[in-house]
């Protein structure tokens, strides 16, 4: 839970850093902007809000790795409720009133967060986890939307080779702060438990979890260690949902 808290307070706090031209770069998220990506995290803001609100009257039926469910389809920002998200992030027209509703919300979230116990059964989407599986299972959640954040943006570690055009447009302003260390180790060791190998030990916890999760392709040489894994690994990338 305090891994919840600490995610969570990272990619909000990225996200008020952010300067206003950064909200029009692409995000980690297939056919999102990052103006896109944010108004996705108000509504996640909500549901964790409706969710820690709805105590469930039966025994929890998912824990913090059944909650995901990897899937061959990748998503692609074309499905109804993503296309909506886009169109609620362009209402916003500001990007300060995105920021302001995501950091209104996002504090009223981790507040509740604090306050619902740990053991008490929730229910979220058809499936009834603890209050601590539910929000371990969003430390996930979390880091991945931070490293989609962060994707086209420079950063302390300097820029990517796919990020050239948004270090000549932001280069004027501080890097975009990336996801906390404890909470990628976290979500790295949630995707090999979930799919049930590990990913070679040579991989930095970025690199792994946007192979894994399909929001890079493999190089060469990552793909020739995935297939000496066997069929888990072949099977990869896969999305989480």
């Amino acid at each position: 839970m305090d891994l919840f808290s600490l995610t969570w307070s990272a990619l909000r706090s990225a996200v008020a850093a952010l300067p206003d031209d950064a909200f029009a770069e692409p995000s980690g998220c297939r056919g999102w902007l990052v103006r896109d990506l944010v108004s996705h995290l108000v509504i996640d803001s909500q549901d964790v809000l409706i969710t820690l609100a709805t105590p469930a009257e039966t025994a929890p039926t998912h824990d913090l790795l059944s909650y995901w469910t990897p899937s061959l389809d990748m998503l692609d920002g074309q499905d109804p409720h993503d296309a909506l998200i886009v169109r609620l992030a362009r209402a916003y027209e500001d990007p300060g009133l995105l920021r302001h509703h995501l950091e209104d919300l996002g504090a009223a979230s981790g507040r509740a967060a604090l306050l619902a116990h740990p053991d008490l059964p929730v229910s979220t989407q058809g499936k009834t986890l603890t209050v601590r599986d539910y929000l371990g299972a969003h430390v996930l959640e979390w880091t991945l939307h931070h490293l989609d954040l962060v994707a086209h943006l420079p950063t302390a570690d300097g820029p990517a080779a796919e990020r050239p055009a948004a270090e000549s447009r932001l280069a004027s302003h501080a890097p975009a702060a990336g996801p906390p260390a404890d909470g990628l180790a976290a979500a790295r060791d949630m995707v090999e438990r979930r799919l049930r190998l590990r990913l070679p030990e040579t991989w930095t916890d970025p690199d792994a979890l946007r192979v894994a999760t399909g929001r890079r392709p493999a190089t060469e040489a990552e793909q020739v260690e995935l297939d000496a894994l066997g069929e888990r690994g072949q099977m990869l990338p896969l999305a989480f949902g």
